[in-house]
């Protein structure tokens, strides 16, 4: 059994003994702070220089992955590239060739129109004479007027006051032969003692309804266009492929595929001559 005294006695001396523990787990404390601390710093400053490994080896993994991410994007930029040149070519060649088949329609048409307008002034020019009367009698008119007296010079068919010769003059021969042939018919027409009296046409029934309109064929219930792909039937014949050129108001011109034209009259397909449908092959 201890007394009071030494019970104090021993409470002193365990509470120098904790203070002594405490001071010396501070000191412990202190002195570890530093040197982490300074490890830290010493870490740091290899990171900064550019010599720690764990540094190091994430900077090469990011290095290696920009590398291929940067020649993936290289080669994406070539794809890309070519396939806007190609596009572009695409484009291009699309172009002519779409110029091209549109100056070859154009000048389908042109020889069309111009064949047609041939065809027509040289049917006017069997059926009425252009050197006609009127212009002889003008000639000897002119003859007449001449003074016998007067020096042979050569003088001008009109007078200054008359404009008309430089507006003939800048017609065409082709419109200035229109023209004339449209005075002949005039003329055939006030004149009938002039012309031979025509024997009366006998109406023919026609077995299909066909007629143009404003540069479209109407055939059968059906309207057909230039540029459309047709079939042609013909009797006791092979169904051909072709183009549409060309509608008039009395023929209808068409190309085969061998680049071959011809032309085939609204009479014959009314009188069922010839057949024609749409082709959608």
């Amino acid at each position: 059994e201890m007394d009071d005294e030494d019970c104090e006695r021993r409470r002193m001396e365990c509470l120098d003994e904790m203070s002594n523990l405490e001071k010396q787990f501070t000191d412990l404390k202190d002195q570890l702070y530093k040197e982490r601390l300074s490890q830290v710093d010493a870490k740091l400053q290899e990171v900064i220089a550019g010599k720690a490994p764990e540094y190091l080896e994430p900077l090469a993994a990011l290095q290696e992955n920009m590398q291929i991410r940067t020649k993936v994007a290289g080669i994406y930029r070539e794809l890309c590239l070519e396939s806007v040149k190609n596009k572009y070519e695409c484009e291009i060649q699309a172009s002519r060739q779409h110029c091209e088949s549109e100056k070859l329609l154009l000048y389908d048409t042109v020889q069309s129109e111009l064949e047609e307008k041939i065809r027509r002034l040289e049917e006017d020019r069997h059926s009425i004479d252009i050197t006609s009367e009127l212009w002889n009698d003008e000639l000897q008119s002119r003859k007449k007027r001449k003074d016998p007296f007067s020096p042979d010079k050569k003088k001008p068919v009109f007078s200054l006051t008359f404009p008309r010769p430089y507006i003939v003059y800048m017609l065409q021969d082709l419109d200035i032969l229109e023209d004339w042939t449209t005075i002949r018919k005039a003329m055939a027409t006030l004149g009938p003692h002039r012309v031979k009296p025509e024997p009366p046409v006998k109406l023919e029934k026609h077995l299909h309804s066909a007629r143009s309109e404003e540069g479209r064929l109407y055939y059968d219930g059906e309207w057909y266009g230039r540029g459309q792909t047709i079939c042609i039937d013909k009797k006791d014949e092979c169904p051909i492929s072709a183009i549409i050129t060309t509608i008039n108001h009395d023929e209808v011109w068409f190309k085969r595929p061998d680049g071959s034209k011809s032309k085939l009259y609204i009479s014959q397909l009314q009188k069922g001559k010839y057949s024609i449908k749409h082709n959608h092959n």
